[in-house]
């Protein structure tokens, strides 16, 4: 009963981009453990993330939108509140990383990291909020930034990547100011060395970051689910503007 008053999101509709693999993927499906009906959003659909959900009990349904393209994510959002009828928590998931350096990277390609990174995840977020606004609905967002927003991570060089999640985090803090009296709380998570697809990389780098990290050891999906589910739930009412590292010390170095 306790659990349930505090983490339970029963009755909620969580949102979640880039849930077909990966972080958004255990978000979704542990999100719905907690009691809400999912929603995932994703370029190529979603259809194992729902599978997973529905073997296990819960509501989820897949929509194909691309966080880039702002007609696609507002009707895609008009679909959720049609279908589940209202929008509760955003999980702002969905990106993309590209190891290249700034004289490495043109500037086509910084736009590409920046178009689904950082106006992606404003896109969806600002409809997200339309919609909590509209419905009267006082809902939580949680954008997804990185260690590499806070700090400059080795060996990998990275600028437009980097960049884009530091831009994450400080408009994270100004959402969450401005929307605040909508009852709209905003915050981000900033993941270490998460093993996830996106996290594949060089055996030479994996070796570069072990002896960084004081626990040695990459993190692993279902280790961001605490903080996930106490920020989407009622546990969090006086949380806001807040980002929270979750790296194994990596950023304490």
């Amino acid at each position: 009963m306790f659990l349930e008053e505090k983490f339970g999101l029963s009755g909620k509709t969580a949102v979640v981009t880039g849930g077909g693999s990966g972080i958004g993927q255990q978000a979704a499906i542990d999100l719905a453990k907690a009691g809400a009906k999912v929603a995932i959003f994703s370029r190529s659909g979603a259809e194992e993330t729902v599978k997973i959900i529905q073997e296990n009990g819960g509501k989820a349904i897949s929509l194909i939108a691309d966080v880039r393209d702002e007609k696609a994510v507002e009707e895609a959002f008009e679909q959720v509140v049609n279908h589940f009828g209202g929008v509760h928590i955003l999980f702002n998931n969905a990106g993309i990383c590209q190891h290249k350096s700034a004289l490495e990277a043109d500037a086509e390609e910084f736009k590409a990291i920046m178009d689904t990174n950082l106006t992606g995840v404003y896109i969806a977020a600002c409809a997200a909020a339309r919609k909590m606004i509209a419905l009267g609905i006082p809902g939580s967002i949680i954008n997804v930034g990185s260690i590499s927003g806070k700090i400059v991570n080795l060996p990998q060089e990275q600028t437009s990547y980097n960049a884009s999640k530091a831009g994450v985090i400080h408009m994270t803090k100004s959402m969450a100011v401005e929307w605040v009296k909508y009852g709209i709380r905003v915050n981000s998570i900033s993941p270490g060395y998460i093993k996830t697809p996106m996290g594949d990389v060089p055996k030479e780098m994996e070796d570069a970051w072990m002896p960084m990290i004081p626990m040695h050891r990459w993190g692993h999906t279902e280790e961001l689910t605490g903080m996930i589910i106490y920020l989407a739930g009622p546990s969090a009412s006086l949380t806001t503007g807040q980002d929270f590292v979750i790296d194994g010390g990596y950023t304490c170095l």
